[in-house]
């Protein structure tokens, strides 16, 4: 079942904040995803067109094992700029990668990925290193805003106005969160009927929505070659390696497949972070030896990664049904209302 606030901040020790500019040239804008306590950190990337910084450190082989944050934004390759500005928040504030004797020697770590939204706004008008700042000053431990904010203010998906959509599982003791956002190349809804292909992996009542559309809709087809990429954060409470962080983010990928078609294309940069925080182990066999602890974790990092997988997906859906029209992109909402009339 979801946490209390079906939302990535449903793991203890994640905060969200949004910074966006909509209107006048602009519909772009940035998320930052904060760990105080730092996380273990991993990456999984799919599609032929990625947007990122500092991924490489996140392999399990190389130094570096714990992030501070991850930065999501719009700007295509001019809005990694916003990580500066993530950077420089937590610099200030001493957190980050010791690197010397006194606590202000740290380098904050901050991978980060953007997806492509410059035909929304004016060619100019792209985040840089205040609008990381200022969404890491906006950042809490509560309720997310979803839709048109922050990295998904100028997001589309297919033909629809796409946007940062949340959610989140209980797995037992640990807790799974998702945030997507959804700018995807591929549909995510069926123009025949208005009804969302990854419907079914909804919680009973959990997109306030009274009955699912049964009208098609025009969408106007068309090539949609200059939009692409679902970027977002899966995050748990559970202690893993590296390596296992991947794997979540692997099998969340899966959860983006399913919520739209086609997926991973040469158009689209699909990356999918995690970050960890260890609160909590992964077993409770943490005492016993041998084969039947390896079986009884692996067994348990399975159970996460199926949570990752329909979390993510679930995330996903709201982000298009929170999505309202903007920059001349029609939204979910106004093209099938039905769906949230009593």
């Amino acid at each position: 079942m979801p946490g209390e606030l079906n939302a990535i901040t449903d793991v203890p020790g994640v905060l969200v904040g949004h910074h966006q500019r909509l209107g006048r040239g602009w519909a772009t804008g940035a998320t930052a995803v904060l760990v105080p306590g730092q996380a273990v950190g991993a990456v999984d990337q799919r599609g032929g067109a990625p947007g990122t910084r500092e991924t490489d450190l996140l392999a399990p082989e190389n130094l570096v094992q714990r992030v501070d944050a991850i930065c999501l934004s719009g700007g295509s390759a001019y809005g990694l700029a916003a990580a500066d500005g993530v950077v420089r928040w937590l610099g200030e504030r001493q957190r980050g990668f010791s690197v010397g004797t006194r606590p202000f020697e740290v380098v904050p770590i901050v991978p980060a990925a953007v997806v492509f939204d410059l035909p929304r706004g004016d060619w100019g008008n792209r985040p840089d290193a205040t609008f990381g700042y200022a969404a890491c000053e906006a950042a809490t431990a509560g309720p997310v805003a979803q839709g048109t904010v922050g990295a998904g203010t100028g997001a589309q998906v297919g033909s629809l106005k796409g946007g940062i959509g949340t959610a989140s599982e209980r797995v037992g003791e640990f807790t799974v969160g998702v945030l997507a956002v959804v700018n995807a190349a591929g549909e995510a809804v069926r123009a025949s009927t208005g009804r969302p292909l990854a419907a079914d992996d909804a919680e009973p009542g959990e997109f306030g929505v009274t009955r699912w559309p049964r009208r098609a809709v025009d969408l106007g087809g068309g090539d949609r070659k200059d939009l692409n990429t679902t970027i977002g954060v899966v995050a748990t409470d559970a202690d893993l390696s590296k390596a296992e962080a991947r794997r979540l983010a692997v099998a969340a990928q899966d959860g983006l497949a399913r919520a739209v078609r086609p997926a991973h294309t040469m158009y689209d940069g699909d990356t999918v972070f995690t970050l960890a925080t260890g609160a909590r182990q992964l077993t409770e066999q943490a005492g016993r030896l041998g084969g039947e602890q390896e079986a009884g974790r692996a067994a348990a990092l399975d159970g996460l990664c199926s949570a990752a997988a329909l979390v993510f997906t679930r995330a996903m859906i709201h982000g298009v049904l929170a999505a309202t029209s903007a920059a001349g992109l029609r939204a979910y909402r106004d093209l099938w209302p039905e769906a949230f009339e009593d």
